[in-house]
This record gives C-alpha cells, structure tokens and sequence, in this order.
C-alpha cells in the first residue's frame, strides 16, 4: 500500500535530491551552512516553493572560533587554519577568517584538504611548521573525518577548535557553533508542526540560531599541558571530563 508522504525533512546535503524529487511535497531543511549561498532558498523571509527550515549558520561563526583560539594560545603562536576547497562557503569562511586574523594580529597558516590522506599531509605541514593552534572550518569532509582529526591533533599536540560537538567527543579539545539540537527541535515544532495544520513551507521564514554551544573537553586540554582560562570555562555550555 502506497503512502502519501506529507513532510520531508532532512539536513541540506540531502536537499538536492529532495528538491529534484518533487516540487510539491513541503520540505524542510536544516542547513549547517548560508541557505542562500548553498542554494535551497533565494530568500530568508520569504523562501517560496515548498521549502523552508533552520539553519545553523556554524559558517558566520568562523571568526568567533578563531578569537576563541587567540585567547588560549597567546601570540606570536601561529594558527593553521584546515580547510576544504569543496566546501560551497570556502571563499566566504577564507575572506572572514583572513580578515579577523589581521585584526588579531595573528599569523595565518592556510592549508587545503579534500581528502583524509591530504588531511594526513596537512598535519605533518602543521607539525613542520609549528603552528601553535589548529582552526578547522566548517566541511562535510571534516564532519565525517572528525575522529582522524581529533586524533592526529592529541597525536601531535596540537590545540584545535571545530565546529562539531561530536570532533570534541571524539578528543578533541574545543567546538562552537550553533545548537544542532534546539535547530532540530525548531525543525519540528516550528515547521513540521504548523506544515502539518496547513501551513505552505514558502510563507514561513528560514530560522537563523537562537542557541549557542560552547563545548570543552577538560582531559585533552591536560594531555596537551594546557590550562584553560577560568573565563572559557564560565563560558562554556558543556565541560567534558
């Protein structure tokens, strides 16, 4: 017996196959990047068609990450910064991470990667060039590589900041970004919910994040003899001991 679908929801990588499938069932979306720039909508406030959702916009927050490294790894330490040419926002992330690098002071080292085996190079350019920290962008690469990532950076010492809670679980040693979470729970009751009651997905507004996570793991900070500032510990939202 064939079903109806009514809603289909899903994270923005999967949204091209969704919008290709159908311009009538409501979608919604939940999008770790810029919604427009990535292509499921032309506008924020009104999206139109059959799609809407919640991002999280974890790629604005780039420069954040960064001043969050600044302040644990004091100059004239460089920081490397990973990132992965495929990345739809990769010019956007590499002109606000640049510019907030001049602004601090600090010495950029840019490295690509679109793979794990150039992942691998990458740190031995890290370790060769003793860059004090490591900023990792925002990529589908890194997420699904965030394992290889938190381990080479305890491997060689490296203090390193993401965008992922899971790369901080897996070792590492910071992430910030917005709340995955509360953006799902948003997704449903926001969305779902009201799509559900009749609502057209094209009149309600894309969400940008209202919840913010700041998370760090206390046991990877002491197995690379770094003290964390009493101030980020306040700050964070989740300590991992």
């Amino acid at each position: 017996m064939h079903r109806q679908v009514a809603v289909i929801v899903g994270q923005n990588t999967t949204m091209r196959a969704a919008r290709a499938a159908t311009s009538t069932i409501p979608i919604v979306f939940v999008s770790g990047g810029d919604p427009i720039a990535s292509g499921p909508v032309t506008n924020l406030s009104r999206p139109g068609g059959n799609l809407t959702g919640v991002s999280f916009f974890s790629d604005a927050l780039v420069t954040k990450r960064l001043e969050l490294l600044h302040e644990l790894v004091p100059s004239p330490a460089t920081i490397a910064w990973l990132r992965d040419p495929n990345s739809p926002s990769f010019e956007i992330q590499g002109r606000d991470v640049e510019s907030a690098a001049r602004e601090l002071g600090r010495h950029l080292l840019s490295l690509n990667a679109e793979s794990a085996r150039e992942i691998d190079a990458a740190f031995a350019t890290i370790v060769q060039s003793r860059a004090g920290a490591l900023l990792i962008g925002s990529s589908v690469l890194f997420s699904t590589r965030r394992r290889q990532l938190a381990a080479l950076a305890a491997r060689h010492g490296v203090p390193a900041i993401a965008y992922l809670r899971e790369f901080v679980v897996a070792g590492g040693l910071m992430s910030y970004a917005a709340s995955d979470s509360d953006a799902y729970r948003r997704a449903g009751s926001h969305y779902v919910a009201r799509i559900l009651k009749g609502a057209k997905p094209g009149d309600l507004p894309v969400e940008l994040p209202s919840k913010y996570e700041l998370v760090i793991n206390v046991v990877a900070a002491k197995a690379l003899g770094l003290e964390i500032p009493p101030k980020l510990l306040a700050l964070a939202d989740e300590v991992i001991e």
